[in-house]
């Protein structure tokens, strides 16, 4: 890997391995050396030449770190699509120029008496990451739509938080290297692409990092030791800190007795809950921002009132601060009212973006989470006013049951909320009582959180009959591929184009709107684009899967990736006869059950006798016992898919009534009729005949084939493909050792290879997506329709088996060698 790193990188490699040799050597990577910073690195007072010293250094290890993780990512990158020349000059101009930039703005603040710039006078700064930021923007210009919103939207919200709220002259000057890159990139890396609007999710994900950011710079200013950036002190609103020891002695050496008391109470909080509850401010945003980018209302209308709210509090804190003689009108602007621009800006921005965050709750999910919010409330509020009063020796001083309940109100804020707000007037001592005291509200907050999360991830989709029945219909008229009667099962939403000729049918999972088979219908490609917008507005992901050749290259136009997840098999019923050596298996099956007295008869599900049907279900649940886990969903029919309108089964019997095997059979239509049919079910006794599976399919085969059928499909095999010749991508290549750490248990290539004896024709089906990112939620939602039942005690039976009989077939093979 390092040396293929070196082919594909060399500049990158030589350039690391120089960057680390002069930190170690100089100590540099040791921490901060102000004396080789001030000769080494860039700044107002240094000499000309430093802007190119200052990239051979950084400021500490931390630094050293995140400046190596930043260009082992964008600098092969950058290699491979510039070269390595190229990548050297635009990483080099990027630094030269972001570094005069911002100390252009640092001179410029100075004269303007900004007191944030005056303090980065006489500073130095030094780092790759200023270049590295720089080419990281640059790329992005040769990036994907999609790839350069998001990677633009990164860093430049993470450089903007690192300057507003650390603020030091390093985190300025990544920004304005940033903003180097992006003029050189608009200058001179600009391909000429086509503009593509923003979708709905686009603007969505952008929106919901604007409310991230605000959330979490607050974070890095509270974590920083020294932070100075302009908005550091708005920390304190959004993320409030404990009081230092410092301040406590200083506030008790006064005479003021009630804040002494307060500040001593808020500092004798434990660590963990005393960082969730400063924190809770931040972590509520990011809930909110996560539920921004699901598109839902509640969370637009919370993230409005707290931007509201945060801008009214920051303009009375500035009015507050001009009646200070010392302050001067210049400082009140830059200082104060600058930072009020941040959460005034999101408003707007949430303002202008209203209408794309449409996705209501239903009013059953509202009732239910305000019903379990002020459950919480109660039981808790009870658990401490009445728990508390029962250990109150553990209180000091001793509370009485009405002081516990005029405390009540502060326990559910943060404790940096209660200085000068609410006067404490008692801390707790003793086990209990702490706990009481500091974890009331943390468990409470833990609780809204998570049911905020869950109402964001959650999908309540809705459907009726009546579309399930135009589906069928629309099914029935143009017909489709061989999986098509699957999209009529239970558990299938639907959607369908505005003129309803059209039709999707898709189930949301962990909020990937995944759907089976190709969509019906004689415009695929206009339904897949509706479709994806439908999905956007709901906050979903969608995924295609199981589609086949013709829609995953309609798809592809559109931007949308495939991999192949299994192959259909297919057996063309006109030229069909068993003749040959190749067919040998299957001759040997058709005589054995006539001489055993076999036959295949054809039936209904519903319509057979009860003496039938329930050796179909003791068959089916000897096998789901041999198996130890629950029956697969999704693309493979169980027992109640046999119930379905049109499917039709077929039974291995003997003189004695007696069921050896089952398979049922799914028409394909095509123009109002039948013209195929589809395996699904399949299922022997365990102890019965042994070729019962090929008896019974060869035999559907013929009797199909007499009353006028043009094929027969084996349906696919999960995770189980032809070998085509072509070199495998990355993903194909993890699906395929997928699949091959499953056959133990699933067997999925064992059936691949069973279904080989009938000579098939061969058509690859494959899984369309728009984004790249979500493909581990894909997999999880994939995972989880197939098995939707699957508990934890299965799910680690699941693992135990495949590891003892992976270990089994490794044995096997090492001895056969």
């Amino acid at each position: 890997m390092i040396a293929r790193l070196f082919r594909t990188a060399p500049l990158t490699c030589v350039f690391l391995i120089a960057f680390w040799t002069v930190g170690a050597l100089t100590g540099a990577i040791g921490g901060a050396n102000d004396e080789l910073l001030a000769q080494v690195g860039f700044g107002t007072d240094s000499p000309l030449w430093s802007v190119f010293s200052s990239a051979l250094w950084s400021m500490d290890l931390l630094g050293y770190v995140a400046t190596t993780v930043l260009l082992l990512v964008v600098g092969p990158l950058a290699e491979r699509s510039f070269g390595s020349l190229r990548t050297a000059a635009i990483f080099l101009a990027s630094h030269v120029i972001g570094s005069f930039l911002g100390l252009g703005v640092v001179l410029l603040g100075r004269d303007v008496h900004w007191s944030w710039l005056e303090s980065l006078v006489g500073e130095a700064a030094a780092g790759p990451s200023i270049g590295g930021v720089g080419l990281a923007l640059a790329l992005s210009f040769r990036m994907p739509a999609l790839w350069r919103r998001r990677v633009r939207l990164l860093m430049i919200l993470s450089v903007l938080v690192l300057t507003l709220y650390s603020g030091w002259l390093e985190d300025l000057l990544r920004l304005s290297g940033g903003v180097a890159g992006l003029v050189i990139g608009a200058l001179f890396l600009k391909s000429g692409a086509v503009h593509k609007p923003r979708t709905f999710q686009d603007t969505r994900v952008l929106v919901a990092l604007l409310l991230a950011a605000s959330a979490l710079g607050p974070v890095v200013a509270m974590m920083s030791p020294s932070p100075n950036g302009p908005l550091w002190w708005f920390a304190d609103v959004v993320a409030v800190v404990q009081p230092s020891q410092e301040d406590v002695d200083a506030m008790c050496g006064s005479d003021a007795v009630e804040l002494c008391r307060t500040m001593m109470v808020q500092l004798s909080y434990g660590r963990f809950p005393a960082l969730v509850m400063s924190l809770l401010p931040a972590l509520l945003l990011l809930v909110l921002a996560e539920g921004l980018r699901r598109g839902r209302r509640f969370a637009w209308w919370s993230a409005l009132v707290f931007n509201v709210a945060f801008s009214a509090f920051i303009g009375w804190y500035v009015v507050d601060a001009a009646r200070i003689p010392d302050i001067g009108a210049v400082e009140v602007l830059f200082s104060f009212s600058v930072p009020m621009l941040a959460p005034l800006a999101i408003t707007v921005v949430l303002l202008l973006t209203r209408k794309h965050f449409a996705v209501r709750l239903p009013r059953h999910a509202v009732r239910k989470f305000w019903r379990f919010t002020a459950g919480s409330v109660a039981l808790l509020s009870a658990l401490y006013v009445f728990g508390g009063y029962l250990v109150r020796d553990q209180f000091s001083p001793e509370p009485g049951f009405a002081e516990l309940l005029a405390d009540l109100p502060t326990r559910f804020l943060p404790p940096g909320y209660l200085l000068g707000l609410v006067p404490l007037q008692f801390s707790a001592e003793g086990f209990v009582g702490t706990l009481l005291f500091e974890y009331t509200g943390v468990v409470f907050w833990l609780i809204v959180l998570a049911g905020l999360l869950m109402a964001s991830w959650r999908s309540w989709p809705s459907s009726c009959e009546k579309e399930a029945t135009h589906a069928r219909d629309l099914m029935r008229r143009y017909g489709g591929s061989s999986l098509s009667y699957m999209t009529t099962w239970r558990g299938n939403q639907y959607w369908f184009t505005p003129d309803g000729e059209n039709a999707i049918a898709y189930r949301v999972v962990a909020t990937i709107a995944l759907t089976v088979g190709d969509p019906i219908g004689p415009a695929r490609v206009e339904a897949v684009r509706g479709f994806a917008e439908f999905c956007a507005r709901n906050g979903w992901t969608p995924c295609l899967y199981s589609v086949g050749t013709e829609t995953k290259e309609a798809v592809g136009g559109l931007g949308w990736s495939a991999v192949q997840v299994a192959e259909d098999t297919v057996i063309e019923l006109d030229t069909l006869a068993f003749t040959g050596k190749k067919w040998q298996d299957v001759r040997t099956a058709l005589n054995k059950a006539a001489k055993a007295g076999i036959t295949a008869e054809w039936c209904t599900y519903g319509d057979a006798p009860y003496a039938i049907t329930d050796q179909i279900r003791s068959i089916s649940a000897e096998w789901v016992a041999d198996k130890g886990l629950p029956e697969m969903g999704f693309t493979l029919g169980g027992l109640e898919e046999l119930t379905g309108d049109g499917v039709r089964c077929l039974l291995a019997v003997d003189g004695d009534r007696t069921v050896h095997g089952i398979t049922s059979w799914l028409p394909v239509y095509q123009d109002g009729e039948v013209v195929g049919w589809t395996l699904d079910f399949m299922r022997r006794r365990a102890n019965g005949f042994r070729g019962s599976m090929e008896f019974l399919i060869a035999s559907a085969a013929q009797q199909l084939q007499t009353e006028g059928a043009r094929f027969l499909s084996l349906s696919g095999a999960p995770l189980a493909r032809l070998d085509r010749g072509e070199r495998p991508r990355a993903l194909q290549r993890v699906l395929d050792f997928t699949g091959q750490v499953l056959e133990p248990v699933y067997g999925f290539r064992s059936l691949f290879a069973f279904k080989a004896k009938f000579q098939p024709s061969y058509r690859p089906m494959f899984m369309a997506y728009p984004d790249s990112a979500a493909l581990p939620r894909i997999a999880n939602a994939v995972s989880r329709a197939y098995l939707p039942h699957l508990n934890a005690r299965q799910g680690l039976r699941l693992a135990t088996k495949m590891i003892i009989r992976t270990r089994e077939r490794a044995t096997t093979q090492g001895r056969a060698r």
